[in-house]
């Protein structure tokens, strides 16, 4: 790392994007590309990512807790927990065969990413209108069919660019569930998914890990949690009102400008 600025900037970016539908990882990774920063066994992001995930965390710490210490007598805590499982298990047999090359091939294509960003902002607008009417309104309350299928669609945002909470939320919006339901069940559903994420990148890159630049590490990290913080509690009143649109226009804008600068040589 440079400076502290750019730290912080990079930070900023990782918890103003990893819990909306426009791709946290296209956007650092096509900012570290323009920016010319690179970190050492990816240390920086990884644990930048932590702080986001951590925010989260503490956000539904309380929920969580509840619905674990009540699973035993409570059949719906049970059935909210093995719905998440279920989510969560198709990213865990997809990422652990094609971890190697999604790290190593599409993680190094920008204009990948670009365009991406650009058709997966289309695909949030035209969802956003067209999708059925809702028939589930509590995020921990889905029919566990629809939670494995939200998980299956998880997959895709294993391509940099498609983005986890875009690919989640679609596929809950085209299953039925409420605009703000459908947020509120991809958050919850990161936090197994990148807290799994994290602890394998960490496993596998361990001895690359480089911590020689603690101050900007931690400065990311902090700004990512304190972002994230504000982020999660934002967007789920924000689409609640107004959907997602706006989301796909980001996407499509910085995917754009990001297809403008790469065609130029930059």
């Amino acid at each position: 790392m440079e400076n502290l600025g750019l730290s912080a900037l990079l930070g900023l970016l990782e918890g103003l994007t990893e819990f909306i539908p426009v791709s946290s990882t296209g956007h650092l990774l096509l900012a570290g590309h323009f920016l010319g920063f690179e970190s050492p066994g990816n240390t920086f992001e990884v644990v930048i990512q932590l702080g986001a995930v951590l925010a989260l965390f503490s956000i539904y710490a309380a929920k969580l807790t509840a619905l674990a210490l009540n699973a035993r007598s409570d059949v719906m805590a049970r059935r909210a927990l093995v719905g998440l499982l279920l989510a969560f298990l198709p990213a865990v047999v997809v990422g652990l065969l094609a971890h190697d090359f999604i790290k190593k091939v599409l993680f190094e294509t920008p204009m990948l990413i670009a365009i991406n960003l650009i058709w997966g902002g289309v695909v949030l607008l035209i969802i956003d209108r067209i999708a059925p009417k809702a028939r589930y309104f509590q995020a921990l309350e889905l029919p566990l069919g629809k939670a494995f299928w939200i998980g299956v669609c998880q997959c895709l945002a294993m391509i940099p660019g498609v983005s986890r909470s875009g690919a989640t939320i679609v596929g809950a919006l085209m299953l039925g569930v409420e605009k703000r339901a459908a947020a509120e069940f991809s958050f919850l559903l990161s936090l197994p998914t990148m807290g799994a994420a994290v602890f394998y990148d960490v496993l596998k890159s361990r001895n690359d890990l480089d911590f020689s630049a603690l101050a900007d590490i931690g400065v990311g990290f902090v700004v990512a949690f304190l972002t994230a913080l504000f982020v999660v509690k934002a967007v789920l009143g924000y689409v609640g009102r107004h959907g997602y649109a706006v989301f796909g226009w980001w996407r499509i804008i910085i995917g754009f400008a990001a297809v403008l600068a790469l065609s130029l040589g930059f």
